[in-house]
């Protein structure tokens, strides 16, 4: 299998580390992509051109990262990701929805602080700022009913709160308020499958 990727993607990172706990990484072939510059034989991957994309062993491209996350989910005959049953596996894909939503209006918001000054729209950056706030909110309330072993709900949370963390730091801190999210994440981020996929700039 091949995996278009990005450093600093924390779409990327949520199937890295979905690889490293179906025990997967391995089979992987990790191939650096710009999205800012997007090649042919990328857009033939992916006419959308956004990472990750994944081609797998018989030639089928996926995207996005739910459904790659889904499939690598499918090759192992371990501990499962996604429940079955339900209602696990319903709250479960909330929960990521949740977690993609945030990270979403977060990444939105980032762009747009990124256009020159006279270019930046004040409401549109407080919009999303309000939908990452709630939703920061609902998490900090949902922490006692995740489940008890690692799914990809929770895998999509702490991919969130470490790309907030990566891009924004203390100057906008998730954490007050939500000691609760704060504790769990603090245990969560020293799984081995997210201590490898730390995000970074690379040179």
């Amino acid at each position: 299998m091949k995996l278009r990727y990005s450093p600093t993607s924390p779409y990327v990172r949520k199937v890295t580390v979905t690889a490293h706990e179906c025990g997967l990484h391995g089979r992987i072939e990790r191939v650096p992509t710009d999205i800012r510059e997007p090649q042919a034989d990328f857009l033939s991957d992916n006419p959308l051109g956004k990472v990750p994309a994944l081609i797998t062993d018989d030639g089928l491209q996926l995207f996005d990262s739910r459904v790659i996350c889904e499939y690598l989910d499918s090759l192992h005959d371990g501990h499962k990701l996604f429940p079955v049953t339900v209602p696990a596996r319903w709250r479960t894909l909330r929960l990521m929805a949740l977690a993609d939503g945030i990270l979403d209006a977060a990444v939105l918001r980032r762009w747009e602080t990124m256009r020159p000054e006279r270019e930046r729209s004040p409401s549109w950056i407080a919009r999303q700022k309000g939908k990452e706030t709630r939703g920061l909110d609902m998490l900090e309330r949902e922490v006692p009913r995740f489940h008890p072993q690692v799914t990809i709900g929770q895998i999509s949370v702490g991919c969130c709160l470490g790309w907030l963390d990566f891009r924004w730091g203390t100057a906008d801190d998730w954490r007050i308020g939500r000691s609760l999210l704060a504790d769990w994440y603090s245990m969560f981020m020293i799984r081995p499958s997210m201590t490898a996929t730390v995000p970074h700039e690379e040179a």
